[in-house]
Order: structure tokens, then sequence, then C-alpha cells
């Protein structure tokens, strides 16, 4: 029996220093633990890096997860983000065969309709990205495969919590 994914999307606050994503992805590894999406990158102070971290854990406990990057010295913060109070996005880049004008056609009315962007044109082919949910790009690179893909680039989930909708009550 195979098992299904459970993904849950974890924001981890480091400093941002030599080896510490190489020393989250080794602990990853060693548990057993499988990286759905990774995405890194320094924060407004350059002191930090935020580590969005898409994992399954159908297999183990997120708690379990989480207490083990809460082991790794330079792990600042923790948190897990819920999808339905967060907001998602996705990045993909593609450069698609067009080696006719209806090819290219085509593609730009579907660049078009999903509200994505050319990126690049070239003699025979188009690169192409879109920004979104990982439902919405994967709609996209379906509808794109016909024309034949050459290549390919997701970034993988980001995240962040949604903004409160109503001022809070002092109490």
């Amino acid at each position: 029996m195979s098992h299904i994914p459970e993904f849950h999307t974890i924001v981890v606050r480091v400093e941002n220093k030599a080896g510490v994503l190489a020393r989250i992805a080794g602990l990853f590894s060693r548990r057993g633990f499988n990286i759905e999406s990774l995405a890194v990158a320094p924060t407004d102070d350059d002191r930090f890096s935020r580590i969005t971290i898409v994992v399954d854990v159908a297999s183990t406990s997120i708690d379990q997860v989480v207490k083990q990057l809460d082991k790794l010295i330079n792990v600042l913060e923790i948190r897990e983000l819920d999808p339905e109070t967060s907001v998602e996005r996705e990045l993909m880049m593609t450069t698609l065969s067009a080696p006719t004008p209806e090819a290219r056609r085509e593609i730009i009315d579907l660049v078009q309709i999903f509200d994505a962007q050319v990126l690049n044109v070239g003699f025979d082919q188009l690169m192409v990205s879109l920004v979104g949910s990982q439902r919405r790009l994967d709609d996209f690179e379906a509808l794109l495969s016909r024309f034949g893909i050459i290549e390919i680039q997701r970034t993988g989930k980001i995240a962040l919590s949604e903004l409160a909708k109503v001022e809070p009550t002092e109490s």
C-alpha cells in the first residue's frame, strides 16, 4: 500500500551563515523526511535568511520535524504555515518549441489567459514565466506541454501568513 503525501509548509528563520542550509538538508536526509520543495533567501536583515520548506510528513509527525530543526544551533525561529491562512506562490519559467507562427500565437494566447509573461523570444522558441499557486502552474504546464517543453524550472513554494482583516479589539 503506497502512502498518500501529506504536505506541510514550514518557515525557518536562520542565521545567514555558510553551511546552515547544508545542515538543515542533512537533517532531513538523515531522518528520512522527504522535502517536496525548498526556497531560501536573505531577509530584509542580511544577518538572517528565511527558508520555506514543503515537507511530506505522511510517514512521520510534523512535531518530529520541528523538534529536529529546533536542535540546530543556527535556527532562530520555526513556524508551520496553515494553508487556509497563508498566501502561497511559486514561479515557473519554461522554454517552448514555437517553430510556426500558429504555435507562437497559441502560446501567446495561453500566456494572456493565464496572465503570464513572455520573457525571451528566439527564432523558433519562446521563454515564458508564470507566478501563481502550484495548481495554476500545473494547469499552465499541462497546456503548454503539447508545444514541446524544451526546458523548465520551478522555484518551489514560498509563503507568508495572511494579513489580519479586522482591527484587533482592545481588552
